[in-house]
């Protein structure tokens, strides 16, 4: 028992100054080294793609409006806001965008750059949309629209979420809730859908099939599609390497 307490002793002081090991301040250098240099190289797709899904949400949801089947709750609001107060629908969305943001003041939440490219970004992106693409004749082509704006929104989604540059500002407010209040994501996330939508019917909004659809199919298209999507991080990557 004693030599083999002997032998570990002298393997351990041979370990510890063996001029072969790096002193653990270095190895600390190093790991950061590693995170922010992942992290600069990430960058070089992170911002494209949170362009890329930025820009194709406005276009899913100027399909959305075009279709004439209905619309998402939020886009309600936008809707009924704009035939009640003039501008456009786009407009609307940045409007209530930058409104929204505020309210993380008081929530003490931090955006990112993608939560200010969000409220930029989304309402032009929609707005040069609708100003180029008319409706379809006919319910089959309205139907067809509207699927495919689905489908698209759920790309969108999946693409600016896993960029990892900041939430948008309605779901960091429903995040925000969720951390002040202790009440579950899921609930806070129905109230203020479920509240935006009844305004937005009060002011002339159009909700409809595509209303329900797209409640029911944007959470099953995000969780399919954000895995393919999401940038991952320093760490990751130099665990593969």
């Amino acid at each position: 028992m004693a030599a083999t307490t002997a032998t570990t002793t002298t393997t351990a002081t041979t370990t510890t100054t063996s001029p072969s090991a790096p002193p653990a301040s270095a190895t600390a250098r190093q790991s950061l080294a590693v995170q922010v240099l992942g992290d600069t190289h990430a960058l070089g797709r992170r911002l494209p793609q949170l362009a890329v899904g930025l820009t194709l949400y406005g276009v899913s949801m100027a399909l959305m409006l075009r279709s004439g089947l209905g619309l998402d709750p939020w886009d309600v609001f936008h809707q009924g806001l704009q035939r009640v107060l003039g501008l456009t629908v786009g407009a609307w969305v940045t409007i209530c965008g930058a409104l929204v943001l505020l309210l993380w003041i008081p929530l003490r939440q931090r955006p990112g750059v993608g939560t200010v490219a969000n409220v930029l970004m989304i309402g032009a992106a929609m707005d040069l949309t609708l100003g180029l693409v008319g409706g379809p004749h006919g319910l089959p082509g309205r139907v067809a629209l509207m699927a495919a704006a689905v489908v698209l929104n759920g790309v969108a989604s999946g693409l600016y979420i896993g960029a990892r540059l900041g939430p948008g500002p309605r779901d960091g407010l429903m995040t925000g809730l969720h951390r002040r209040t202790g009440r579950s994501l899921r609930l806070i996330r129905t109230g203020i859908e479920l509240t935006v939508l009844a305004a937005g019917l009060l002011l002339g909004g159009t909700a409809g099939v595509g209303t329900v659809v797209y409640a029911l199919l944007i959470g099953p298209l995000v969780q399919l599609f954000l895995p393919w999507c999401t940038v991952p991080t320093a760490a990751q990557t130099s665990r593969k390497g």
